[in-house]
């Protein structure tokens, strides 16, 4: 009897863990995350054949891809330094979604390699500021008990809903156009900042 009952209340505990209630904040954080990953997802690998279609050639598109990832990473630091212990993170953070949606649109008026260098070198700095905010803002509102679970979610619902967005985009390239693209991105970020200003 008593090897059951001890087993009733480990089978209960583990349940209890498993099935953790998200605060108000987090869940709006998962949302408007999962949205934002869908925008900009959608354009995916899609990007080295628009970068072809306005004249750029391998060493354009490696150019406008490096530079998005150098300046997202030294606005991140940047960024990280600037905000930390702040109380404004929330601010900060719909402030990089606002501006990511913005230069998505930017797309629109693409036209040469050039352009585009510009145009990406706006999303990463966007990126670089709302996302350390964001990070800041979800381990602030985690269960410290169900961490690894609840990062893990985050981790993997980012991947599954990027999936799913590049299928997306690239049926609407191939009925539709680059530019319908575009304006749909720049609609799902415009959303996913709504969502996530509803904690600031």
């Amino acid at each position: 009897m008593d090897r059951f009952l001890l087993s009733e209340v480990c089978r209960k505990g583990d349940k209890k863990h498993s099935f953790m209630k998200f605060s108000r904040t987090t869940k709006i954080l998962l949302l408007g995350a999962n949205i934002w990953y869908f925008g900009e997802g959608m354009l995916g690998p899609l990007f080295a054949i628009f970068a072809e279609r306005i004249g750029g050639d391998v060493l354009d598109i490696t150019w406008a891809w490096a530079t998005y990832l150098f300046l997202t990473g030294v606005v991140y630091i940047v960024v990280g330094k600037l905000i930390s212990g702040k109380k404004y993170k929330a601010k900060i953070m719909v402030a990089g979604y606002g501006l990511n949606a913005l230069f998505t649109f930017g797309y629109l008026f693409v036209s040469s390699p050039l352009q585009l260098f510009f145009v990406q070198a706006g999303l990463g700095i966007a990126e670089a500021i709302g996302t350390p905010a964001w990070d800041a803002l979800y381990a602030k509102n985690v269960d410290k008990e169900a961490d690894t679970y609840a990062w893990g979610l985050a981790g993997g619902q980012s991947q599954i809903v990027t999936a799913i967005a590049i299928i997306g985009g690239g049926l609407i390239v191939h009925y539709l156009s680059f530019n319908t693209l575009f304006i749909i991105m720049g609609i799902v970020q415009i959303l996913a900042t709504i969502i996530q200003a509803k904690i600031a």
